[in-house]
């Protein structure tokens, strides 16, 4: 190889990297900031209990059309100064449909308690999970197809288990969800640095999917397990 062929793959090599890198800090940086919008959609879901009457059927349809009409904005303007207010809405519309199950939790004695745990083991996950991702040198991009199954068999379970409402069932399924997407954390971080996933917006929704559905199961878990009643 000639020094300008040397020169210029290694100009190539720091762009590439530089480029992985700030896909990386951007993602960062919008996943905090979206989880602004989810706390307040939570709270006002709470404080107003508009979503109180959204059970079974009905509650199932509205966040079905709800998450992927906004799943399928956010693909469509990902790459325009739409995005990320699209992405915000989103993540204000998943905490209000999350605030249901928080009101609930809310009831316990011990559901605040519940609730930072829930948070905490979420962020352990993350940290954990984002360690790895930047300490594995494997290609985990084989793992895609494996997690779509499990994700299609918890959300199929799931919808099954809104009509059937067995709690057995609900831990079966949070305990599933837990495992299935704590490897997609994992897997969708090393897409980005690896270079796999490299629009900041398309990246934070899938993290952010990942986190709401980790947290929300431990929460689910926790409050059938660890609830405790007045």
């Amino acid at each position: 190889m000639s020094d300008l062929q040397t020169l210029h793959s290694t100009d190539w090599g720091h762009v590439d990297t530089a480029a992985r890198n700030r896909v990386l800090r951007n993602t960062y940086w919008l996943l905090a900031l979206s989880l602004l919008p989810t706390v307040l959609g939570a709270w006002l879901g709470v404080a107003t209990g508009i979503t109180r009457s959204l059970s079974g059927g009905v509650g199932l349809i509205v966040f079905m059309a709800g998450a992927f009409g906004f799943m399928f904005a956010i693909e469509k303007t990902k790459n325009s100064a739409a995005g990320v207010p699209v992405l915000l809405a989103f993540t204000f519309f998943m905490g209000l449909m999350l605030s249901r199950m928080i009101a609930m939790v809310l009831g316990f004695k011990n559901g605040s308690e519940l609730i930072m745990t829930a948070f905490a083991g979420t962020a352990g996950v993350f940290f954990v999970m984002a360690s790895l991702a930047s300490t594995i040198k494997r290609d985990l991009s084989g793992m895609s197809k494996w997690l779509m199954v499990g994700a299609l068999a918890i959300m199929i379970g799931g919808i099954i288990n809104v009509f059937v409402g067995s709690t057995v069932g609900m831990m079966v399924i949070s305990v599933m969800a837990i495992g299935i997407f704590s490897a997609y954390m994992l897997y969708d971080l090393k897409q980005i640095i690896d270079g796999g996933e490299t629009n900041y917006i398309s990246a934070t929704l899938a993290l952010y999917l990942d986190i709401f559905n980790v947290f929300q199961s431990l929460l689910a878990l926790l409050g059938i397990m660890g609830g405790e009643k007045d």
